[in-house]
């Protein structure tokens, strides 16, 4: 089956309105625990009864301080992860779709001696599909991130933002109903990281994906998400989950919007009492 094109529009320079169909899938967390084991050593609970449930189409931020438990909660969505207790379930049947779940990991994890066409079609090969399908729909995917004259250059020609936008190329390609982003954009400068904040958050709105963000960072949290988690230190606990209250159309200007200030101190505020802070 021919994969439909992604959607189309330069390198997006504004985002479209929200989709009114979304095509995500939902995602159902019950008392999720996960403990990592060790001979010889106390054991640590990461995870400790975590609940979520998360619509079909929604963009959600977790946030939480440095390792708390974020990133292992994200891998037991995926699959990545046992779950030592609780369970999970996507959509209405619960189980997750074949190839509807797409991961994107702190690094690029580029193979060196790939293209970026070679890189973003990799999926697809493993798959089985053919190869003019292949790359058509890389070509489609490479484009949708800005990176449509970068087809044929190596990872090693490449600056880190370009990496990551490959990465989230290939993410994309086989069309998921679920996007997992764990910290992608951390080690990039801010202005790069704006920008493909800026992107991201056109693709959720022209696809009607369902997506989950794990970011150490506010601001990035509050511009990207409909609704923020924050966990507590580890092990990790839901200590508030947050609607965010601002427009759909977002762009650089929202950033200094005393609306986002306010939507960031809510943030901030309920990451010091996860941390154990007095407010």
């Amino acid at each position: 089956m021919t994969p439909s094109p992604l959607p189309r529009y330069p390198a997006f320079m504004s985002a479209p309105e929200p989709t009114a169909a979304p095509t995500g899938v939902a995602v159902r967390v019950r008392g999720a625990c996960r403990v990592f084991r060790s001979a010889g050593e106390a054991d640590v609970v990461a995870v400790d009864g975590v609940d979520l449930s998360i619509a079909a189409g929604e963009f959600v931020a977790i946030l939480g301080p440095s390792g708390c438990g974020k990133s292992t909660l994200l891998r037991m969505i995926a699959g990545l992860e046992p779950l030592d207790a609780g369970d999970l379930g996507f959509g209405a049947g619960g189980g997750a779709p074949k190839n509807a779940l797409a991961y994107v990991f702190q690094d690029a994890h580029l193979l060196p001696w790939r293209d970026v066409l070679a890189n973003v079609a990799l999926p697809l090969e493993l798959q089985g599909r053919a190869s003019g399908e292949r790359r058509d729909a890389a070509l489609r995917a490479i484009a949708a991130v800005g990176l449509a004259d970068a087809a044929r250059r190596h990872p090693a020609q490449l600056s880190g933002g370009m990496r990551m936008r490959v990465s989230l190329a290939r993410a994309l390609v086989t069309e998921p109903r679920l996007l997992l982003l764990d910290e992608p954009f951390a080690a990039l400068d801010e202005i790069t990281r704006q920008d493909l904040d800026d992107q991201l958050r056109a693709l959720w709105a022209a696809t009607g994906m369902t997506v989950l963000f794990v970011t150490h960072s506010i601001a990035e949290a509050a511009f990207l998400a409909e609704r923020a988690v924050v966990l507590t230190r580890r092990p990790a606990r839901v200590v508030l989950e947050h609607a965010l209250d601002l427009p759909a159309q977002r762009d650089a200007a929202l950033r200094g919007d005393a609306r986002f200030a306010r939507e960031m101190s809510v943030l901030y505020e309920a990451l010091r009492r996860g941390n154990g802070k007095a407010a």
